[in-house]
């Protein structure tokens, strides 16, 4: 597979309702992961939410609210995460970009050891700028 994957976080503000991935989570944060990644993979790629409860999610994959986060007992597991990667055909991705802090990213990591994670190590402020330069058009690495 040579299009580019693309990584972003669930987010802990929800809809109270059933919705689509990219509907569902509403947190600020969440959303400016999803307007860099939106740009990311504007010229075509695969763009998946990682779910703490669900694990690796389409956007248009229809889930129910939940409360969790990653590490509590009984969120995705990286096993399921891998299981879930070669079902949806990513498994093998080679430009793979995690838009997410340490946990997440680590997470992918264990599948893709080779994952761009640019967030990770900055504070939040800066993750927000960062994710703001990436929408804007700049590289992701």
């Amino acid at each position: 597979m040579s299009t580019r994957l693309v990584i972003i976080p669930c987010a802990a503000r929800k809809l109270p309702h059933p919705a689509p991935a990219g509907e569902l989570y509403v947190g600020t944060y969440h959303r400016a992961c999803r307007a860099a990644a939106d740009r990311l993979t504007a010229d075509g790629g695969t763009l998946l939410i990682l779910s703490d409860l669900y694990g690796l999610v389409p956007i248009t994959q229809v889930l129910q609210p939940y409360d969790m986060r990653v590490g509590d007992p009984h969120s995705v597991t990286v096993g399921k995460l891998r299981e879930q990667a070669r079902e949806l055909g990513v498994d093998e991705a080679q430009d793979v970009i995690v838009l997410a802090g340490r946990a997440y990213a680590d997470h992918c990591r264990a599948i893709w050891p080779h994952a761009q994670a640019p967030l990770v190590g900055m504070g939040i402020g800066r993750q927000l700028q960062r994710l703001a330069a990436i929408r804007d058009g700049a590289a992701a690495g």
